[in-house]
């Protein structure tokens, strides 16, 4: 299974803190960009594809934990 960190789109005010980025599965990524559809997280969030992830962006905590037992 291959998955890519991707950002969970909300309206956020500038005092709540940084954008969360979600592990979703690799394949998923382009058809979500492309025709809008939505993607499901490791933690069980749905979204829409809508920016990729720099070096150093926070990632979900859920997501993050689910990802690494997978890697053990």
């Amino acid at each position: 299974m291959t998955t890519q960190i991707l950002e969970r789109p909300e309206l956020k005010d500038a005092d709540t803190g940084p954008e969360m980025f979600h592990y979703v599965r690799k394949e998923k990524i382009a058809e979500s960009a492309v025709m809008g559809t939505f993607v499901v997280a490791l933690c069980g969030e749905t979204f829409p594809v809508t920016k990729t992830p720099k070096p150093g962006s926070p990632v979900c905590p859920k997501c993050k934990e689910i990802y690494d037992s997978y890697r053990e």
